[in-house]
């Protein structure tokens, strides 16, 4: 069988790299998500990759902190790259070739980011990890996703989370939530389901870029996504 998608983003989030800490980076989760990223690039797949930051620093509330709210969202860009470069040493060890792009420019770490450069990084079958968000206070590593997807022209968004889709409720909280297969941006709206920040939402829906919501903690699934098995929840529409 072939792959369904032959470009994808992969939105992580910063959470999900801590493992069963607290806090940090777990090397364990890093090889996991590098192996299961080699799995779909060995057939061909081109992936970018975005990363959240909330493993290391979170916007936290500027009263209780007296961090103003743009210094402290160039904060979490700065944590962003170093879960940046911790993943695309995970993925060189595996034997993957990588590029490192920021939105914000560290020319001794990471390239600056060039969307016709990232382009051609993926046709060369590089690994590309965009780093820094959107380069600009108030916006979140799921608006940077949903952009730098539309921007390399991706055919879907995968976004790996800790469950296994969308659900009617929180499936952590109650038992009886049931997952949807699939949904429409419209049902997301009208539900109020949290799949990502509106903007970010907005721009997927405007752009007509699916999303599918998956858990990317078990080892596998994301290229049983990308064979277009019925894994996560595929929204669109």
């Amino acid at each position: 069988m072939l792959p369904k998608y032959k470009r994808i983003l992969l939105k992580l989030s910063g959470e999900s790299l801590m493992g069963e800490g607290n806090y940090g980076i777990d090397h364990r989760v890093i090889t996991q998500y590098a192996y299961d990223i080699k799995a779909v690039t060995d057939l061909g797949v081109q992936v970018a990759v975005v990363i959240g930051g909330g493993n290391i620093y979170r916007g936290m509330n500027e009263v209780e902190t007296g961090i103003e709210r743009a210094q402290g969202d160039y904060m979490g860009m700065l944590a962003t790259v170093i879960n940046g470069m911790a993943m695309q040493s995970g993925l060189e060890k595996v034997g993957l070739y990588t590029r490192l792009q920021s939105a914000i420019k560290m020319e001794q770490i990471a390239e600056p980011y060039i969307r016709r450069r990232a382009i051609r990084h993926l046709e060369k079958g590089r690994v590309v990890i965009f780093g820094a968000g959107t380069g600009n206070p108030y916006f979140t590593t799921d608006t940077a996703a949903s952009l730098r997807a539309i921007e390399i022209q991706a055919d879907v968004i995968l976004k790996g989370t800790r469950v296994d889709g969308i659900y009617t409720a929180d499936p952590e909280k109650d038992p009886t939530a049931t997952r949807f297969e699939t949904i429409t941006f419209s049902e997301v709206y009208q539900k109020s389901l949290n799949v990502m920040d509106m903007t970010a939402f907005t721009l997927c829906q405007e752009n007509k870029l699916p999303i599918i919501v998956f858990d990317m903690n078990r080892s596998g699934n994301l290229l049983q996504v990308i064979m277009g098995k019925n894994v996560g929840t595929l929204v669109k529409g």
